[in-house]
This record gives C-alpha cells, sequence and structure tokens, in this order.
C-alpha cells in the first residue's frame, strides 16, 4: 500500500523536524513534563472537586474515572503490540540521529499511552464539570504532555494522534456509560452530573494549581542549570 507508505514517511519527517528543536534546558522541562508524577497535585484538586461537587455521587464518578484511565492504557497497550510498530529511538533508520532524553521506553509505539490517557482524562472530566476555561486548560495540558513525548523521541506524531483519537473516544463512550448508571439507578439523587457546573471560582483554585505546579518545575529547571548542576 504505496499511500499507507507515504504516510508513514511524511511521519518520521515531520518527526525528526519536531525533535530537532532541543536544548539542555527543555530537555530537563520535557522531561518533567511527561512524568506522570509532576501532574499529581492536579489531579488531587480534580478529585477534591469532584467529591465538593457531587458528594453522593463522588464515589460513581471517581470509579468511572479510574475505569476510563484502565482502559486507555490497557487498550493503548493492546494496540501496540498488535501493530508493532517501532519507536523512532528502536527504528534502526533513524535511531542514531534521534535526539532521546532519559530513557527510551518499550519496543513498539502506536499508539501513545501517554497521548491516550491525558485525552481520556480531558474529554472525561471536561463533560464533568462543564467549564469552558477548564476545557481549554485542559486541552492545553494534553496536547503539551503528548507532544512532550515527540520532544523526548519515544513517539511518532502518528502515534500521538491515534492515542488522542482513542482517548477521546473512550472518555465519551465512559461518560455516557456514566450518564446511563446515573439515569436508571440515581434518578432521585441530587446533584445531577448532566446539570452541574465548576464553578468559575472553583476554576481559579485548578488554574492556581496548574500554574504553581509550572512554575515551581521552571524555576527548579532553571537553577539547576544556571548553576551547573544539570
Amino acid at each position: 500500500m504505496e499511500w499507507l507508505q507515504n504516510i508513514l514517511e511524511f511521519d518520521k519527517e515531520l518527526f525528526l523536524y519536531l525533535n530537532s528543536f532541543h536544548n539542555n534546558f527543555w530537555d530537563t522541562i520535557m522531561l518533567m513534563v511527561t512524568r506522570k508524577e509532576t501532574w499529581a497535585p492536579l489531579y488531587l484538586i480534580i478529585i477534591f472537586y469532584v467529591v465538593k461537587n457531587y458528594r453522593n455521587k463522588s464515589i460513581l464518578i471517581l470509579l468511572f474515572m479510574g475505569l476510563t484511565i484502565l482502559a486507555s492504557d490497557q487498550i493503548s497497550v493492546l494496540i501496540k503490540e498488535s501493530v508493532q510498530r517501532l519507536r523512532p529511538v528502536h527504528e534502526p533508520a533513524i535511531a542514531d540521529i534521534v535526539h532521546n532524553v532519559f530513557r527510551k521506553g518499550g519496543l513498539h509505539g502506536f499508539v501513545s499511552s501517554h497521548a491516550t490517557n491525558m485525552f481520556a482524562i480531558f474529554v472525561f472530566t471536561t463533560r464533568i464539570f462543564k467549564n469552558r476555561s477548564y476545557f481549554f486548560l485542559m486541552l492545553f495540558w494534553a496536547v503539551i504532555v503528548s507532544y512532550s513525548r515527540i520532544y523526548i523521541g519515544v513517539h511518532y506524531p502518528l502515534d500521538i494522534i491515534g492515542g488522542a483519537f482513542l482517548g477521546w473516544l473512550l472518555g465519551v463512550i465512559f461518560y455516557k456509560l456514566l450518564m446511563f448508571i446515573e439515569n436508571h439507578f440515581f434518578i432521585s439523587r441530587s446533584p445531577k452530573i448532566r446539570k452541574t457546573n465548576l464553578s468559575a471560582s472553583n476554576f481559579r483554585t485548578v488554574f492556581l494549581v496548574f500554574f504553581v505546579s509550572v512554575l515551581s518545575f521552571t524555576i527548579m529547571t532553571y537553577v539547576l542549570h544556571h548553576y551547573n548542576y544539570l
């Protein structure tokens, strides 16, 4: 299939172009961005507002959020092992020119589990909170974390796009399942998930946590590089 080969070649060229923009400072920044532990404060504040806003339904929401992440992670791994597309760092034709930061990861890369997980969280939580500002903040977060996988050399752009599409689909599916459960088994209980929003003041707190997290690891990276600790 020549058309598929052309797409894969373009994907490879785009990867090499995007991966070529790097320096020591951004290596450290992107390494922080790509690590899941970096975003623990963001995850905790999301969980806090789920519990605060939905009270007796918070366990149900958190259960489905966990199922969303579990499904996105495991299905993305299953696709990796089925498709078996080599990661850039393991591709013999380009491995020597790929800028790789820290680790090479597993052998196969399509689809990106990071992208799948981030977009699944983004889609599921934005439907729960229904706040326009929160939507754009989480979209930015999902995109920048996904891009970090290209920067550190472990995924092609097509891996990211495939993962984002899969994550989006799973986020929608599990939200729909949540709505089905609520509508059939929690008819009389309030608040209604479909009608409850994240308030502007709540969003400001979420944004503050996000901003402080980013500012903290940026300042830490700057100081470490300035004094030649890295």
